[in-house]
C-alpha cells in the first residue's frame, strides 16, 4: 500500500462470520490517510451464496450474515463534527452474473413482519441476471414464460456508511443519518457521498453491490452482484452534515432515511431546504419556495427496515455557487490523476 492508494479486500474464501454487518461496533481494518484512492471489492448481499435458481436465499444463508460490508476504513485526523467525503471513481460488477430473488415475508408488495396480515408468503423464487459488460447490458429472462429484456447495466451500491452517533451499533440492513442501507440509484460511479463523521476515524464500510435496481426496489432484491470498486476518501474539517448528501457533476442531493415514507420525503427535503439556503444566501422560506418548485424525489427504497428518499436539485438552477468547499471537483481531479497513474479507466 502507497501512501495514497490502498489495495485492501476481503478474501474470497473467508469465514463469513469473519465479515462485518454492522456500522459501528467493528475494528477497522486498516488505516488510510484524507485523500487515499481505496481500491477493492465487495460481495453481494448474500456473500456469493446463492449462484443458480435452485439456490433459495432462507435455505443457504444464515440470515445473520446478510449484507456483508468491506471495511471498516480509518481515516487519519477524522473527527466528530467533520464530513466524511466519499467520491466513487469506479463500480464495475466482479463477475458476469447478478442475482434476485423473492424472500417470504420482506418486499413492499407483501406482508412483512411489521406489515402483519394472515396472508400466506409469496413464493420463494430465484432469478439469475446475465451481465454483459461489454455491451453495458443486464439480461433479464422470466421464469413463467419465454419474455426476455436487456436492460442497461447501471452499477451502484446499496450500502455507504460510517459508525453512528452515540455508540450505536446498527445493521448493514438499517439506513439512518449514519447512511447505511439508503439503496438509492443514485450512488452511482462518479458522485461524491458527504457523511457526517460521529467517532473518531468515521470508520467509513460499503457493500451491496447492485448491477441496476428500480427506484423503490420493489420486491426488496436488486440485481445482486459482487462488485469491483475504486473510491476516495477525503474530509471537510470542522463541518457536519446532518443527514447524508450526495453530489454529482448535475445535481446535489439529500437523503431521509426513516418510517413512514412521508417522513423520509420531509427529512429529505427539510434537508435540501437548509442545504440551498446555505449555499445561495436565500432565508428558509425563500429557500423552501425555491425547493417546491425545482425539486425531484427520486424513492431510494420502501423494503428496508427504514425507507430512504432522495431529494434532488439541479445545479444549473443555483447559479454560480461553491458546494462542500468545492470538494467534488477536487475529487474529480484525483480520480483523474489516478485514471492518469494507474492507465484505468
Amino acid at each position: 500500500m502507497s501512501d495514497d492508494i490502498c489495495t485492501w479486500a476481503p478474501q474470497e474464501d473467508a469465514d463469513p462470520a469473519t465479515f462485518a454487518y454492522t456500522f459501528g461496533g467493528q475494528q477497522p481494518v486498516v488505516s488510510v490517510k484524507p485523500g487515499t484512492v481505496i481500491d477493492s471489492w465487495s460481495f453481494d448481499c448474500f456473500g456469493g451464496r446463492v449462484r443458480s435458481i435452485s439456490d433459495m436465499s432462507t435455505q443457504v444463508c444464515d440470515p445473520r450474515y446478510l449484507n456483508p460490508q468491506t471495511g471498516p476504513f480509518y481515516v487519519e485526523g477524522a473527527e466528530p463534527g467533520d464530513t466524511l467525503a466519499v467520491h466513487f471513481v469506479s463500480i464495475e460488477p466482479r463477475y458476469t452474473w447478478g442475482v434476485s430473488t423473492t424472500v417470504p415475508f420482506f418486499g413492499s408488495l407483501t406482508s412483512t413482519i411489521t406489515t402483519a396480515t394472515l396472508q400466506q408468503p409469496l413464493d420463494e423464487r430465484t432469478w439469475i441476471y446475465e451481465l454483459d459488460l461489454e455491451q453495458r447490458l443486464v439480461h433479464y429472462e422470466a421464469r413463467d414464460s419465454k419474455f426476455t429484456a436487456a436492460l442497461p447495466l447501471d452499477p451502484m451500491h446499496g450500502t455507504v456508511g460510517v459508525a453512528p452517533g452515540l455508540s450505536e451499533v446498527r445493521s448493514s440492513l438499517t439506513p439512518g443519518d449514519w447512511g447505511g442501507n439508503m439503496d438509492t440509484p443514485e450512488m452511482r460511479a462518479g458522485v461524491t457521498c458527504y457523511l457526517n463523521v460521529n467517532v473518531e476515524g468515521a470508520l467509513f464500510s460499503f457493500g451491496d453491490g447492485h448491477a441496476r435496481q428500480g427506484e423503490g426496489e420493489t420486491c426488496g432484491v436488486a440485481v445482486e452482484c459482487a462488485m469491483d470498486t475504486v473510491l476516495i476518501l477525503d474530509l471537510i474539517k470542522n463541518t457536519g452534515t446532518p443527514w447524508p448528501r450526495i453530489e454529482s457533476d448535475t445535481h446535489i442531493m439529500t437523503t431521509g432515511s426513516t418510517k413512514p415514507l412521508e417522513d423520509a420525503f420531509r427529512v429529505a427535503h427539510s434537508q435540501m431546504v437548509h442545504w440551498v439556503s446555505d449555499v445561495t444566501g436565500q432565508s428558509t422560506l425563500d429557500s423552501y419556495q425555491f425547493v417546491s418548485q425545482v425539486a425531484q424525489t427520486p424513492v431510494a427504497n420502501v423494503v428496508d427496515t427504514n425507507y430512504t428518499m432522495v431529494a434532488k436539485v439541479a445545479k444549473e438552477h443555483l447559479g454560480e455557487v461553491t458546494i462542500m468547499n468545492g470538494m467534488h471537483a477536487k475529487m474529480r481531479a484525483r480520480a483523474a490523476s489516478w485514471r492518469a497513474q494507474t492507465g484505468r479507466k
